[in-house]
């Protein structure tokens, strides 16, 4: 399974888009990995993850057929995950589109709600929106999907998801603070070979709605002794937040010694 992080920062960006804090000025000023646009990934260049309002430069970024995309799991209704209006742009019109492939959709109730209010005349392009269920696994082409409770919002249903394809797992792990219990017991029995967690907070201690890195070696902890990852599996922190007053080689120093990758935008990673 090949996973391609097109965006790893959080809602504000990084630099944030008006901030003049030092690790936003320092980030200008030496660009590379430091530039962090909002998250999203690419599994197996057919499977997306999240879809923010940063797509457009994701797409010029990474020389990406967009149209190739034919199933999106959203992980909540928040704009810098989930951006509607730009999937307007995919409908006839906006878009010439050869052997059109249905976009599936996937997200919660209020994610649907979200998307229904933006899709006017949905039926002059194959877009579908599919809501899912906390627990439930569904399917997605060669892909079976579960969507798990996260700790973020408490006036919707956000999830987190493990994703499974030709005997490979794959746990998508933000935004979410340490795992709610039923989390916890819905994953026992699964064998996850890669874990991407939230590290919104960087270096700082932070476990209900985002994390930061102490949480996210608390998570990994428990994985391992649960038998839920074992000696292989890669861990992985993504969705970094500027005011985490750390740069990405900073990042790299905190995480390295714990076995565990520091996300940039643009990084691909197999499992």
């Amino acid at each position: 399974m090949k996973i391609k992080f097109l965006g790893t920062a959080a809602a504000e960006g990084w630099p944030g888009i008006f901030c003049e804090c030092d690790v936003c000025m320092k980030a200008r000023e030496l660009k590379g990995k430091n530039i962090r646009t909002r998250s999203s990934c690419i599994i197996d260049d057919k499977y997306m993850v999240d879809f923010p309002p940063d797509t457009y430069m994701h797409v010029l970024n990474n020389g990406l057929m967009l149209s190739k995309i034919e199933y999106l799991f959203i992980t909540h209704s928040h704009s810098d995950h989930f951006y509607p209006e730009d999937l307007e742009l995919r409908k006839n019109w906006y878009a010439v589109i050869n052997s059109v492939p249905t976009l599936n959709i996937y997200g919660s109730g209020k994610v649907g709600e979200k998307f229904d209010a933006v899709n006017e005349g949905g039926d002059r392009t194959p877009l579908k929106f599919n809501t899912v269920l906390p627990f439930t696994p569904f399917t997605a082409g060669d892909a079976k999907v579960t969507p798990f409770l996260a700790d973020h919002m408490k006036d919707e249903d956000c999830y987190i998801y493990t994703i499974e394809i030709n005997n490979k797992t794959l746990l998508y792990g933000h935004d979410t603070g340490y795992f709610p219990e039923k989390t916890w017991e819905a994953l026992k029995g699964k064998s996850i070979d890669g874990a991407i967690f939230d590290c919104t907070y960087g270096p700082l201690e932070n476990s209900r709605g985002h994390m930061g890195f102490p949480n996210v070696l608390e998570v990994k902890k428990r994985l391992i002794e649960e038998g839920i990852t074992n000696k292989d599996t890669k861990y992985i922190i993504t969705h970094f937040s500027h005011n985490c007053g750390m740069l990405h080689d900073d990042l790299v120093k905190m995480a390295s010694p714990h076995g565990v990758i520091v996300t940039y935008d643009g990084l691909e990673v197999e499992i």
